[in-house]
């Protein structure tokens, strides 16, 4: 078993990042080699301006290449409770974002060639309970008269249809949701981005930030540079001069395993329809097909940063989880084990915009395939005035209480939430 990103390790490596020492002038400084930064280098750089992308590890190393590779709409919470929230007006152009987000991807894709196995198989979020299964098709209900009239029941009765397992009571279905192959796509963009004259720097960390004349000034280990524009798409980057983002955002860890190969008929069996499968427990599972006929499993395992000896620990309790849904692969091999560090903000709602004559995007708390690649290109425009285009301009961004460092709050939530699935 592998102790690394499925996804990283089953794509080509970016060939092409820069080598030349850092210095001298550029329109946009972009900090952050994942999507959101890989996206809007490719869209800045389409507008003509030069474009220089700081990646502190390697492209696509952090959370865009260590998730589930699902690009999903919907929300991560509820759309009831959030539109009694926010108003039923706003919660929608919201939704309509993510919707905005699967279409993003799928157009970069087809537009830059990039072999990354999308496809629109949907998705169905599995009720856990019985009780889960009346709450969603109360929000499903919702849906279909205000936002997403492509939604649709299925319960136990034809649950069949969807999952070969006994162990959930019915779902809901998102017909937009698509997978795909995150680590080719992440290195695609890049890819895209460096033929148009991204100069991407590799294992070059922030270190500085400061304004000047002319624009901010940036430090690197490996040079300095003069930017008129700055946008941070850096996530939960513990490096550089980051606090006020620290305190906004809690780095929560997110775990994952692959099986070996299955034969088709298994895979027939188990995921007849290649959906993009999510429950309803507060310590979420989530499971998929991989391009290449594995089943992918993840979840909140454990409530801890990661780590090798973290993400083994959480392996063997998601593989025990696997089981539990998929009693028939007791004996089946688990070829990767790996674990990332999720932007979580206290909503579960991202945050972008400008702050200091710096511009920001981040935060999107488990859903950030889709939302960070729209945001990418969202964030490109607002930099070229039309800051209107940003669905999360409006929304405040207060400090979390007594976040200052590392969170060490997280296993009393992990605890809370154990303790809520079973009692739920």
């Amino acid at each position: 078993m592998k102790l690394s990103s499925y996804w990283l390790d089953t794509s080509e490596p970016f060939r092409h990042a820069a080598t030349a020492p850092l210095y001298g002038r550029c329109d946009v400084a972009v900090v952050g080699g994942g999507l959101t930064g890989c996206s809007a280098a490719l869209a800045l750089a389409r507008k003509g301006a030069r474009v220089v992308l700081l990646e502190a590890e390697t492209i696509g190393h952090a959370a865009s290449g260590r998730n589930g590779g699902m690009c999903n709409n919907g929300f991560a919470q509820d759309y009831a409770t959030l539109s009694a929230r926010l108003g039923k007006e706003r919660a929608n152009v919201l939704y309509r974002a993510f919707d905005a987000g699967v279409d993003c991807v799928e157009r970069l894709v087809v537009e830059e060639g990039i072999d990354c196995g999308f496809a629109r198989t949907g998705k169905i979020k599995l009720a856990a309970r019985p009780e889960h299964y009346d709450k969603l098709a109360r929000t499903q209900e919702l849906l279909a008269a205000n936002v997403d009239p492509d939604t649709e029941m299925v319960g136990r009765d034809r649950l069949h249809e969807e999952i070969g397992s006994r162990r959930y009571h019915g779902g809901l279905i998102y017909r937009k949701s698509a997978g795909l192959h995150v680590g080719r796509f992440v290195r695609g963009l890049a890819e895209a981005a460096a033929r148009r004259g991204v100069a991407i720097h590799e294992h070059a960390p922030m270190t500085g930030l400061r304004p000047a004349t002319g624009g901010h000034e940036i430090d690197t280990p490996r040079g300095r540079l003069l930017a008129k524009q700055v946008l941070l798409a850096s996530g939960i980057s513990q490096v550089g001069p980051l606090g006020w983002i620290r305190r906004r955002i809690v780095p929560v860890g997110a775990f994952l395993i692959v099986t070996e190969p299955l034969p088709k008929e298994t895979l027939d069996r188990l995921l007849p329809r290649r959906r993009m499968a999510v429950d309803t427990k507060n310590l979420v599972n989530y499971f998929r097909a991989t391009p290449d006929d594995r089943l992918l499993f993840g979840g909140r395992a454990r409530f801890a940063v990661s780590s090798p000896t973290s993400d083994a620990k959480s392996g063997a309790i998601l593989q025990a989880a696997l089981h539990d849904v998929f009693p028939e692969l007791r004996d089946t091999r688990v070829d990767y084990c790996w674990g990332g560090m999720v932007d979580m903000t206290r909503d579960r709602l991202p945050r972008a915009g400008e702050r200091n004559g710096v511009y920001y995007s981040m935060g999107y708390s488990g859903h950030g395939t889709q939302m960070s690649t729209l945001m990418g290109t969202i964030m490109a425009e607002a930099m070229d005035g039309r800051a209107e285009l940003n669905p999360w301009k409006d929304f405040a961004w207060p400090a979390i209480p007594g976040h200052f460092g590392p969170p060490w709050f997280l296993p009393l939530v992990g605890a809370y939430y154990r303790l809520k699935d079973k009692l739920a």
